[in-house]
């Protein structure tokens, strides 16, 4: 098989024909880029609203009996703008408009409403670019419990795209075994593409968004971020994890597992080189860190015993008090009389007590106690780990800028610092980190 990119474009890059345009100009510049995974437009500005959110309000006024044609025509109109501007005089979406209208009436479910955004997008895609169409639906499969099928999917959908020279797959859904459509619940097209790629062998995923690519923060705190240019999936993992609004997890996890590369790249300044998501990276590290995220709304747990470290059980104690009323901690750094649970504050709202009760009967502390209005930050990097003082640096970026550190927590891979600050502190604590660390001043 020829070497093959599968790329995947986001609901900006596909919100009109102006953006149809350029997306066709991308994928017919480069003859490896043969399958396409596309998604439902998008807004074309801000006040717009994104025709997977059309459908979803359009199907629940279908679900309440109420009349939805009016609205079922500002999805069809939206559609047939488009493709009027490309200029497909031959082409028409008419058919499957009545049999979406029909599948609404009929209670077809909110995943089928939802799928199909992508799929009206997708065909009218293929049309443009001379393209087949494969309805993901028909290769793409959940098992009974709703979990991704895997093994069917690869089965069914690698030798169908063996046998295509060039096509486009609409994203986010597939299908149950009982043959309802199902949609992914984290990741949407993101995934439709990574599964896509892994099915073919590709070379390289290109994820095509409306950004260049990761930024080392989030530039709503730091003004103008360096975009990273190369980050590894165990990287990606923790910031992903910190809340830094990368691609989740999940919608990568097949390319990860075949080890293919992803690259970010930006629909609107093709050019730019975007981020390289890799599982290994032999190239030097402009800084030492490769991204800073953090998350508000954290709780911690603080736990103080004599001999703590000497009495067998005790964290194994501690986290049944937790299992016991549902809770799951993040982080849990500890020392030799201290232990610390760091937990997401909306997870212990009305626990609190009965928690603390629990650990109380549990292992006897001499004292516990509870923190709120915590937030984490993580410095994650690859290039820590060869790097000397880089907890220094670290610290004295936060101690120069008055923040007073509740928690440190260092991972034994030495792939990140975590730190947990005051909320108020949050914001000036990731642009004095931002600021020491890429040396630009904010």
């Amino acid at each position: 098989m020829e070497e093959t990119k599968v790329v995947k474009f986001g609901g900006s890059s596909l919100a009109d024909a102006k953006q149809f345009k350029k997306v066709a100009d991308i994928i017919l510049s480069d003859p490896e880029r043969r399958f396409v995974v596309a998604s439902a437009p998008g807004k074309r500005f801000i006040e717009d609203v994104k025709v997977t959110d059309m459908l979803y309000k359009c199907y629940e006024l279908a679900s309440e009996s109420e009349n939805f044609d009016e609205y079922f025509q500002m999805i069809k109109d939206r559609y047939n703008n488009i493709i009027a501007d490309l200029g497909l005089k031959d082409f028409s979406l008419d058919e499957d408009f009545e049999i979406i209208k029909g599948a609404f009436a009929h209670m077809a479910g909110r995943d089928y409403a939802a799928s199909r955004g992508e799929y009206l997008n997708s065909k009218v895609l293929a049309k443009y670019l001379g393209f087949d169409f494969i309805d993901a639906g028909k290769y793409i499969f959940f098992d009974d419990q709703g979990n991704f099928d895997w093994t069917k999917t690869e089965a069914k959908l690698a030798p169908k795209l063996a046998k295509t020279n060039k096509a486009v797959i609409p994203g986010f859904y597939g299908s149950m075994p009982n043959g309802t459509i199902k949609t992914f619940s984290r990741g949407g097209s993101d995934v439709t593409g990574s599964i896509v790629a892994r099915a073919t062998k590709a070379k390289l995923y290109e994820n095509w968004t409306d950004v260049s690519g990761c930024l080392i923060c989030d530039p709503r705190i730091v003004n103008n971020p360096e975009p990273i240019k190369t980050i590894t999936y165990r990287e990606l993992r923790e910031l992903a994890y910190m809340g830094a609004t990368v691609l989740h997890e999940d919608a990568i996890f097949p390319v990860r597992a075949a080890g293919i590369p992803v690259n970010i790249k930006n629909t609107n300044q093709p050019e730019d080189r975007g981020t390289m998501i890799v599982s290994e990276s032999a190239e030097h590290c402009d800084h030492i860190i490769t991204g800073i995220a953090g998350k508000k709304g954290m709780s911690v747990i603080n736990i103080e015993k004599d001999k703590m470290n000497s009495e067998i059980g005790f964290g194994k104690n501690v986290l049944r008090a937790l299992e016991k009323s549902n809770v799951s901690f993040e982080h849990m750094p500890s020392g030799v009389d201290t232990m610390s649970v760091v937990i997401a504050t909306e997870a212990l709202a009305g626990k609190e007590t009965a928690i603390i009760d629990e650990i109380k009967s549990r292992v006897h502390p001499d004292q516990i106690y509870i923190e709120s209005n915590l937030a984490l930050i993580a410095v994650v990097g690859r290039g820590m780990k060869s790097a000397r003082g880089t907890a220094a640096i670290l610290f004295s970026a936060l101690a120069d800028a008055r923040v007073n550190i509740k928690m440190i927590d260092q991972g034994s891979s030495e792939l990140n610092i975590i730190v947990g600050v005051e909320e108020e502190d949050f914001e000036v604590a990731i642009k004095a980190i931002y600021k020491r660390f890429i040396g630009i001043n904010q």
